[in-house]
């Protein structure tokens, strides 16, 4: 019996509390949060009588520590999971320290001020240690490791698909299929279609600062940048046929190369369609994508917060998209001495979700493994204090609890390579 917090109410949130409603007797208690209440308010209503777990809900500012706290020793939760923006990771993480708590979120902090002075000396200077540019990573959350050993409690950071199921694979190949793993590619691919023009399939603040910040990849002992979209190549995904990827930078390739001590290179790969690109760069070339607040008519406005005003719900998509998603990782390596490949991944369908949980593919990859990951911390089977992402635990217990969440994994040992 467990009490859980989730804050947010946005795809992803509304994904992980249908799955908690599924798992009563896990989550007995559920408390959803976010700014606008009426949202959670919304789904509460919904599956109330649909579910054993006793829902409330609450209005509450992520970004404040005080207003935080105040709900989380009223409600006395067992543990948090925050699936709103990454801007409030670290005042949600502070709040669970203060109060005892375990916090689970699904992508790494970015600060939201990125005008601050402050902001700006921090992430020079991880720019010249690190070599690779980005606003988001989790240097930032790994430096909470000794305040959530203190407690007694664990932060398992980056706990969606990828971040999180990524890394969990990561693990199960060192564990089971390899003496030795030299390279790592991840694919992300949604063949999915929504039927708009242009759309973001989550947060469009969030996707589009990731997609159009400079790419890196790990090799030869240390991280090269390269310029946004500038390496492309095509691949042919299962389920969802051959498709333009690119390769981008992404957080979880940070904490792999940590793990995997014998890697040579690590590279992330996103797959887009050339409408998306065309969009992407015309809206960046006339500051659409800005983070800056800029003066209109007397007010204030942050560019990229106000096309995503305009731009389609994410949360909306689900009844109109179609196709197949397909995440996964592509290992080589040795085994036994002689050279081994191995491609684990799954494969998801967009209609089926919805028929589900009632949404697309893209938030239920990310909000199904949340929930996997606070199953684990709750039932002891992840059991250690401090600050960890997901490839620092044993991956079987999860994976074993993945699959009839929702998300089975699928193996290869002949699989394509990306080429070269």
């Amino acid at each position: 019996m467990s009490r859980a917090i989730i804050i947010g109410c946005g795809g992803v949130a509304q994904v992980a509390v249908h799955k908690c409603c599924q798992h009563s007797e896990i989550f007995t208690d559920l408390c959803i949060a976010s700014r606008t209440k009426a949202k959670c308010d919304k789904i509460a209503k919904e599956l109330a009588p649909k579910t054993k777990t006793k829902i409330t809900t609450a209005q509450v500012d992520a970004g404040n520590v005080g207003e935080l706290v105040k709900l989380f020793k009223e409600f006395k939760p067992d543990i948090v999971l925050h699936l709103g923006m990454p801007y409030h990771n670290l005042t949600i993480m502070d709040a669970c320290v203060e109060c005892g708590v375990h916090y689970l979120d699904t992508a790494g902090y970015e600060p939201e001020n990125t005008d601050d002075p402050t902001w700006h000396a921090i992430y020079e200077k991880r720019c010249r240690e690190k070599h690779f540019m980005a606003f988001f990573d989790y240097s930032w959350q790994w430096a909470y490791q000794d305040k959530f050993a203190k407690i007694g409690k664990t932060a398992l950071l980056g706990c969606g698909f990828d971040p999180g199921v990524t890394q969990v694979y990561a693990a199960y190949a060192k564990k089971h299929e390899f003496d030795k793993i030299e390279y790592l590619d991840i694919l992300d691919c949604n063949g999915g279609d929504h039927g708009y023009p242009f759309a973001t399939n989550f947060n469009p603040e969030i996707n589009l600062r990731e997609v159009s910040s400079p790419a890196s990849y790990w090799e030869g002992g240390s991280f090269h940048t390269i310029p946004a979209m500038s390496v492309h190549k095509k691949y042919n995904f299962e389920g969802a046929g051959e498709r333009d990827i690119y390769m981008l930078h992404h957080e979880e390739v940070e904490s792999i190369v940590n793990y995997l001590t014998d890697l040579k290179r690590v590279r992330f790969f996103m797959t887009f369609g050339q409408s998306y690109i065309d969009h992407m760069n015309c809206l960046e070339d006339v500051g659409m994508l800005s983070t800056h607040p800029v003066e209109f008519q007397g007010h204030k406005i942050v560019p990229v917060q106000f096309l995503k005003s305009l731009l389609p719900d994410p949360a909306s998509l689900g009844p109109r998209t179609k196709g197949k998603t397909n995440i996964g990782c592509i290992f080589r390596g040795t085994k036994d001495g002689k050279p081994k490949d191995f491609y684990i991944y799954n494969v998801c369908d967009h209609q089926e979700c919805y028929k589900e949980v009632g949404s697309q593919a893209v938030p239920y990859t990310a909000g199904v493994p949340a929930v996997c990951g606070a199953m684990m911390l709750l039932t002891g089977k992840w059991d250690k204090a401090g600050a960890y992402t997901c490839e620092e635990f044993d991956p079987d217990p999860f994976l074993e609890e993945l699959g009839p969440l929702g998300l089975p994994s699928k193996t290869t040992t002949h699989p394509v390579l990306v080429e070269e």
